[in-house]
């Protein structure tokens, strides 16, 4: 109840600094740290015998680093590294064993995948993910004592592993690319592991074998990811100062959704504005501009921009503006009104600048 109670405060204390959610778009990496919660592990046998004894275990620390790959359509790739650790806590049904002690540590890598519900929610992106890969479980200084009998485990043991994992993101203003998460996940370690034991009774000692069932474990993590070559947010344009006297524009701009080249409501009123414009200064031609912003390939973009230059013409040839008096060109994602890296949807740069001279 604390722990849900701190998790609460912090994000209510991280508000004010959250940043618009984007999809992670090319290289980063991450980390994080939290408790995690193991099951009682069965003992499925010791020495060949079949037993029903169990492991408890305390709550102990995780702590997880990663670096992936995101493809800027809310789908994540990634390698990670784990460390988890739980103490030893006696045994359930243990028969003659009275005591146990010791401790559990895991350590392994995963590959996993991840989808983030990019604008699902304002300000958070809230992503799932799963996971496949390989885990060691190092049983240390595992000893039990009871009834004139003892036996201690000290052994490292490896198993295919697998994990779900709902998480959130919370991007931070100022700090383009950053983001602050939290995340629950749960890990399973599958098939038997075999640990070899020193069983002593009286002054006889002797080795055996035991065998424990499938691992499961739950843990809770706040951590941080970092996305490589995120552009700060552009700058809004200082309102307009009024003037006493009105005059036209001698450009226009026409802006375009992701990958389209159809005009919107708002952009046909820009274009019937500029057409209007033409008959009222003095023009002897029309320069009809088009480009995109740096997502896709460079030959794509460059019919894109041509695409939209096109649509933009054809609209002030039907709003009365002579064919012959309008020049078209296409830029691709060169000039661009706002400086990106590659593979950047930004608004600003899909357009169509109608220049009148």
């Amino acid at each position: 109840m604390k722990f849900r109670s701190l998790l609460a405060a912090a994000t209510m204390m991280a508000l004010p600094l959250v940043a618009n959610a984007q999809a992670v778009n090319g290289p980063y990496i991450a980390g994080g740290a939290g408790v995690n919660f193991m099951h009682d592990e069965d003992i499925k046998s010791l020495g060949g015998v079949s037993t029903s004894a169990a492991i408890k275990h305390n709550i102990g620390p995780v702590v997880v680093l990663s670096g992936g790959w995101g493809f800027g359509n809310g789908l994540r790739a990634e390698l990670e590294g784990s460390f988890r650790y739980n103490g030893g806590n006696g045994l359930n049904n243990g028969g003659g064993i009275t005591s146990f002690g010791g401790n559990e540590q895991k350590f392994g890598a995963m590959a996993n995948v991840f989808y983030d519900f990019v604008g699902a929610v304002p300000g958070v992106t809230p992503y799932v993910g799963v996971g496949a890969g390989y885990q060691w479980a190092m049983l240390q200084n595992n000893h039990g004592a009871g009834g004139g009998t003892s036996i201690a485990i000290d052994q490292t043991k490896g198993a295919f592993a697998y994990q779900a994992i709902l998480g959130a993101a919370l991007p931070i203003t100022g700090a383009p690319g950053l983001s602050l998460t939290a995340e629950y996940r749960f890990m399973g370690m599958m098939g038997d592991r075999n640990y070899s034991a020193t069983v002593t009774a009286g002054a006889a000692s002797a080795r055996t074998t035991v065998k424990l069932d499938d691992n499961y474990n739950h843990s809770v993590l706040v951590g941080m990811r970092y996305a490589f070559g995120v552009a700060p947010a552009p700058v809004s344009a200082a309102p307009a100062v009024p003037v006493a006297a009105q005059v036209p524009a001698r450009s226009y701009l026409v802006f375009f959704d992701w990958d389209k080249a159809t005009l919107t409501d708002r952009a046909r009123q820009i274009i019937s504005e500029a057409a209007a414009a033409s008959t009222k200064v003095q023009v002897t031609r029309i320069e009809v501009n088009g480009y995109t912003d740096s997502s896709g390939t460079a030959p794509y973009n460059q019919g894109l921009s041509m695409r939209r230059a096109q649509a933009v013409a054809a609209e002030l040839v039907a709003k009365g503006v002579a064919k012959n008096a309008i020049s078209i060109q296409g830029y691709g994602q060169t000039r661009q009104l706002v400086a990106t890296g590659p593979g950047v949807r930004e608004p600003q740069n899909r357009r169509v600048e109608i220049i009148l001279k």
